[in-house]
């Protein structure tokens, strides 16, 4: 095994498995820059802000564990990370690897959750790994990400996203190749500062973000400054920030609007709300064989309290399971 690379138990604090497929395929975002999934090897390339600058890791489950005597082992799968380029230092790797573990969620503890779906038909599937819902390394990040997924084509998501981080965003050491140097590839998100710093003429000529545009600029302006820590609002715990005052907190913010809190809140734990949009409604539809309000909806998932929200996502994408493309999916 190289020096470049990190291994990580795919398992949850209660010894809940990860699956590894279905956590890549568990929402659109993954798909978008810089994270990168090449189908063929069920791995990923992502980049990250890493120190002053920014490394690019690939990801990619380790061949089966087998014992001695060739029998399958019964340790939890694994995940390797190796780092391209040099091998990192100590403080960076630690940094990488709590950055990887913490995009994986691997220290939720869903061993509840799949209690109580175990006598739900259309969802004690998901006790086999599922529910894990990749983020990204800053719930700034998520933020902008899902500001650009509103009110637009899938198409319109991407082409904003990677502007964004083909332009503004730290490059890694790359292999010298003309490919390694431009695009959204071998870069990582830029940090609030960046973004803010970034003109109105960028996001409405380049980014063509439309009237996002000036959202996202205020909401980076106001991480940069200090004026909204948006990492303590997702790291408090519900019993000093309630579910509904973490949403009214979120809603706050420029161009978040129902959608996008619960969208946001899912990303970061708080499982409660439904995510409900032109998505997911017909989806939900399609399997309940039948058109219902968001209140019938809601009815139908409420037995899962604090975790209606997960619920929810999980029966609309059931037929995920699969290692299918994610292209125009939420």
């Amino acid at each position: 095994m190289s020096d470049s690379a990190i291994t990580i138990a795919l398992s949850g604090p209660s010894g809940e498995p990860v699956n590894w497929a279905r956590t890549l395929n568990s929402h659109g975002l993954t798909t978008l820059a810089p994270l990168f999934r090449r189908v063929e090897e069920a791995s990923i390339e992502v980049t990250l802000a890493v120190g002053d600058g920014a490394r690019t890791v690939v990801l990619a489950p380790a061949p089966g564990d087998r014992d001695r005597d060739g029998a399958k082992s019964t340790d939890p799968p694994t995940l390797i990370a190796t780092v391209e380029g040099r091998k990192p230092c100590a403080q960076h790797r630690s940094q990488i690897t709590q950055t990887l573990r913490h995009m994986l969620c691997l220290d939720e503890d869903l061993s509840d959750f799949y209690g109580q779906i175990a006598d739900d038909p259309q969802l004690a599937w998901a006790r086999s790994g599922a529910g894990r819902l990749m983020r990204s390394p800053t719930v700034f990040e998520d933020v902008i990400k899902t500001l650009c997924t509103t009110n637009c084509a899938w198409s319109g998501t991407v082409r904003m996203v990677d502007a964004i981080v083909a332009e503004l965003g730290a490059a890694a050491p790359g292999d010298g190749s003309k490919e390694s140097k431009v695009g959204p590839q071998r870069r990582a998100f830029p940090s609030p500062a960046v973004m803010a710093k970034a003109p109105e003429s960028f996001y409405r000529d380049i980014a063509r973000a439309g009237y996002r545009g000036p959202y996202m600029r205020s909401i980076a302006e106001m991480v940069a400054t200090g004026a909204l820590d948006l990492e303590a609002l997702a790291a408090a715990s519900p019993d000093t920030l309630s579910d509904d005052e973490l949403r009214a907190r979120l809603e706050e913010l420029p161009g978040v609007g129902p959608y996008a809190s619960a969208h946001i809140m899912l990303l970061i734990g708080r499982r409660s709300f439904l995510v409900l949009d032109s998505w997911t409604r017909p989806t939900y539809a399609r399997i309940a064989g039948r058109k219902a309000s968001d209140k019938a909806i809601a009815r139908r998932f409420s037995r899962y309290g604090d975790s209606a929200g997960l619920a929810f996502w999980l029966y609309v994408t059931q037929d995920w399971e699969d290692d299918g493309p994610l292209d125009k999916r939420r």
